[in-house]
């Protein structure tokens, strides 16, 4: 089981007569646009599987012209599982140049193809989302949760191979019994799962285990709650550490959850799958599964030492810093993990220099290091002004090399900036 960054979420309606594809906050779109856009561009970073999410509010007729539309389109590159639906997830290099669907099954009686049996919907049906914790309360859902947990009462007709069942992989539902027993029920099938940032809290914290369980075979998706207005974003770590595989992102809000999303998929080759640790996927002695907030012991301890850094004279107009003198640079050291294991230090700033020389180490005691993330972050001292941003990454602690490196910064975006570098060292003891 892998943690993904390639998805794509849509939602689609049908507004006069056209199919239309849109985001909160943004103009609406032709959906035949967005899927083309989707086929010319889905594989242009990476040959591995684009799992597109779906939330729609089309009646029956007009999601069979959706499926009609989607095969059209995607031709050859649409996953069919065999009949019957996934019984576990195949591996992502036998699914190269794939795109995977998941959304909610059409009610009725779909046939996934002529010898089909009558009851591969009903067996979604039993999938879920977030409408309960268990407590049988409600509370007022986005536009996307009110899909996932009320879907659409009408009944569909039986439709033949090419129908808008037929081509969902992964199925998601709602949950009418809570969401424990979402969490626990085993209908032979993969399912997915999709929890606004504030329900997966609540999720974990009452039932910890049951979500980890559940992520072991099957999908878990979180986004962001609807008063991020300001496209700001959930902190991306809290759902890896319970196994959650996907976890979406207001891609236009930079900030530190961004970088850390980027750090996680520098993993694997940056393929955007990153395989799980082998202990988030099998259970221990009597069947007890990782805990991210138990008590652990030090597996292992890395050294950091940062030596010197160099390229902002040419990789940044001298007006992004202080107009009348060199900066002042420091650099701030952390890791991002499990709650043991998260810590920031920071370096002396070294005055008026554009190639700042602190020769400083760091040790960080690491508990999980399979999750953990080394955030590094450059400023430049403006007191009594904000500090001036320089420059940042973030790196899978799993797949440091040892040794003394070069290691490129980015800006805000997460793109390179050209010639800026620091001198590290890492070593694990």
């Amino acid at each position: 089981m892998m943690y993904i960054t390639r998805s794509i979420g849509q939602k689609f309606v049908e507004q006069e007569s056209i199919f239309t594809a849109f985001r909160a906050w943004t103009p609406p779109v032709d959906l035949i646009k967005c899927l083309r856009s989707i086929k010319d561009h889905a594989f242009s970073a990476s040959a591995y599987p684009v799992i597109l999410t779906l939330e729609d509010h089309l009646t029956p007729d007009l999601q069979a012209k959706a499926a009609e539309m989607m095969k059209e389109i995607f031709m050859d590159m649409v996953y069919f599982p065999e009949a019957g639906g996934l019984k576990e997830f195949p591996s992502p290099e036998d699914l190269k140049y794939k795109i995977v669907i998941s959304t909610k099954p059409p009610k009725g009686n779909l046939k996934r193809d002529k010898d089909s049996e009558s009851d591969v919907s009903g067996k979604a049906s039993s999938d879920f989302s977030d409408d309960q914790v268990g407590d049988g309360k409600t509370e007022e859902e986005t536009s996307e949760a009110k899909n996932e947990e009320e879907g659409f009462d009408q009944e569909s007709s039986n439709l033949d191979f090419l129908t808008y069942s037929r081509l969902i992989t992964i199925p998601s539902g709602n949950a009418k019994n809570g969401l424990k027993e979402a969490l626990t029920i085993d209908n032979g099938g993969i399912r997915r799962l999709s929890l606004r940032e504030q329900k997966f809290k609540k999720a974990t914290e009452m039932y910890g285990t049951e979500v980890m369980k559940f992520t072991q075979k099957n999908l878990l998706r979180i986004y962001p709650k609807a008063t991020r207005v300001n496209s700001s974003n959930y902190r991306p770590y809290n759902g890896w550490m319970y196994g959650a595989q996907m976890v979406a992102f207001n891609m236009q809000g930079y900030g530190r959850a961004l970088w850390m999303m980027h750090g996680m998929f520098r993993g694997n080759g940056g393929c955007g799958y990153v395989k799980k640790p082998d202990f988030m996927m099998k259970n221990g002695l009597g069947g007890k599964v990782f805990d991210p907030k138990a008590k652990l012991p030090i597996k292992t301890t890395l050294k950091v030492k940062v030596y010197m850094g160099k390229g902002w004279d040419s990789g940044f107009q001298r007006t992004c810093f202080n107009t009348w003198s060199s900066p002042n640079f420091y650099t701030r050291v952390g890791i991002t993990g499990v709650r043991a294991d998260k810590v920031m230090k920071k370096t002396k700033k070294e005055e008026k220099t554009w190639e700042p020389f602190w020769d400083e180490e760091f040790e960080f005691q690491l508990t999980v290091p399979e999750l953990a993330l080394l955030r590094i972050e450059v400023h430049d001292y403006n007191m009594p002004e904000k500090d001036d941003f320089s420059g940042q990454t973030c790196l899978p602690v799993s797949e440091l090399r040892q040794g003394i490196r070069s290691v490129p910064l980015y800006d805000r975006k997460g793109e390179r900036l050209v010639s800026v570098t620091l001198l590290m060292r890492f070593h694990f003891v």
